[in-house]
């Protein structure tokens, strides 16, 4: 039988942790080992996660982070993807459709993630370490997260999978491999995550590796929703309004799918709040090209190498 060694990033102190810890020993079959990395405290994730898969004993790694409480079967079903697939280097989940932080803000972004990995399912080019699992060797042979150039929360995880699947690694996208993200979002948050955390980054990486991902938020739904988001503001500029409402209305029926989950889970008020939310996160998305591209040519034309962190 695979062997499984959970590895939990804890070096936050988050007060998330208990519950964590304590959805995990309750999932059946459990792993074989958890190792939860809570010092050093100046360790950043991708850090914590290398020094805890170096520790590790079991065939499999599965990281959790320190806000994920697992569902019960998740340890059953990363054993049984692995077992049925000798050719799997990783494999990855999803938040589920009921989070666990407080507030309409919090709720949207929480689902948002459950929706596009579910729409993502399958093979993948990328990882997520939020609930994911990799071959400890696979993961040791390519060097683990980039601890150097992503000392604080990124997109290491990204990077570690593009890494992967650049070296031949089979990856897997399974979103029935759940857990409930604990995690409480504020609009400003959001917005430096999704812009100096994840956007800025993403476009820098591309950028360097020449590559054209369609993979998760980069998907065609995605790009066409974001196209349509910028135009909506500029239509707003510049006092078209009819115009305006045209575009939104495309949007919505673009993202139906979307806006059915947050009606379904929520109701009408997080409904009325997720789409100005949604057109947000899209803007700001948006604005990491424009901010990563100018801070990569000139990197490029000093001759300096790429950024260290995001």
């Amino acid at each position: 039988m695979v062997t499984l060694s959970v590895v939990i990033p804890a070096t936050d102190r988050r007060a998330t942790l208990e519950h964590v810890v304590s959805a995990v020993n309750r999932a059946v079959p459990g792993p074989e080992e958890v190792i939860v990395v809570d010092e050093p405290a100046h360790l950043g994730p991708a850090a914590a996660r290398n020094l805890g898969a170096r520790k590790a004993t079991a065939e499999i790694v599965v990281f959790v982070d320190a806000d994920v409480e697992v569902h019960e079967d998740v340890f059953a079903r990363i054993r049984a993807a692995f077992q049925n697939d000798a050719d799997l280097t990783a494999v990855f989940g999803s938040y589920d459709d009921d989070p666990g932080g407080s507030g309409v803000v919090s709720d949207f972004r929480n689902l948002l993630h459950h929706h596009v990995h579910h729409q993502g399912a399958g093979v993948a080019t990328t990882f997520w370490a939020g609930l994911g699992a990799v071959r400890r060797d696979a993961f040791l042979s390519s060097g683990g997260f980039d601890e150097q150039r992503f000392p604080l929360a990124s997109i290491e995880d990204i990077e570690l999978g593009m890494r992967l699947h650049r070296h031949g690694g089979r990856i897997l996208l399974d979103p029935a491999i759940q857990g409930k993200h604990l995690k409480s979002w504020s609009l400003t948050g959001m917005m430096h995550t999704d812009l100096l955390r994840r956007g800025v980054p993403w476009v820098k990486l591309l950028l360097e590796h020449r590559a054209d991902s369609t993979a998760l938020n980069l998907g065609w739904r995605q790009r066409i929703g974001t196209g349509g988001s910028v135009l909506l503001l500029a239509m707003l500029a510049r006092r078209k309004f009819r115009l305006a409402a045209s575009i939104l209305a495309l949007l919505l029926v673009l993202d139906q799918p979307f806006y059915g989950l947050l009606f379904r889970r929520r109701g009408g008020r997080l409904l009325a709040a997720g789409v100005p939310l949604h057109i947000v996160h899209r803007l700001t998305s948006a604005a990491a090209v424009p901010v990563a591209l100018t801070s990569y040519f000139v990197r490029k034309r000093q001759g300096r190498p790429p950024d260290p962190s995001p």
